[in-house]
């Protein structure tokens, strides 16, 4: 069974956001490389998938043309086996990666990146809904703080938590570095 790693929006884009905390970011960042470095040394394939939307304009870092859609700063330099791009929360829609994946074989998936609530678990619920075994790996998936409506906040641990339990056992494995790792060289 091969496995893949996909590193879903870990893009410049988010680091001009007002919500944006380059402390959790930092604490990602660790994991992710780490996961990448991984990935790489065990021979896992990398995808990377970037997230474009909204107006083609300079000042919306999410426009290919603001020049934001790319790697975040401080992650790991890596090679991708492929890259895709997508304007959708999962990252199987219209892009062509279930395609990709079917093609060679993968059979699962290590999910990883920006935001963990969104395009991450998205994307983990509609990969193992098609077929694929997920691993949620939560240390390497990122998410803020958010506005409770009516007042307060969630924080960002809460929402984190929240996503691995509604995602345990029923759509993903949920994997630390580590284990997520162990996993993917096991499955070969």
């Amino acid at each position: 069974m091969q496995t893949c790693l996909l590193v879903i929006d870990a893009q410049q884009s988010f680091a001009l956001r007002p919500y944006f905390d380059p402390r959790r970011a930092q604490l990602w960042l660790q994991a992710q490389n780490a996961l990448i470095r991984g990935c790489v040394a065990a021979r896992v394939p990398l995808l990377r998938i970037l997230h474009s939307d909204g107006p083609e304009r300079a000042d919306n870092p999410f426009a290919r043309c603001s020049g934001q859609v790319r790697a975040i700063d401080g992650l790991e330099a890596f090679e991708p086996a492929a890259e895709f791009v997508k304007s959708r929360h999962s990252a199987l829609v219209g892009t062509g990666l279930s395609v990709w994946l079917v093609r060679h074989g993968v059979r699962r998936l290590m999910v990883s990146g920006i935001r963990t609530e969104q395009c991450c678990e998205t994307t983990a619920r509609h990969a193992s809904d098609m077929g694929w075994e997920v691993d949620f790996v939560s240390p390497a998936t990122l998410s803020f703080d958010m506005d409770i409506p009516g007042g307060g906040i969630l924080a960002a641990d809460d929402i984190v938590l929240r996503s691995e339990v509604v995602l345990r056992d029923r759509f993903a494995t949920i994997c630390g570095v580590e284990q997520a790792l162990e996993r993917a060289v096991a499955a070969g």
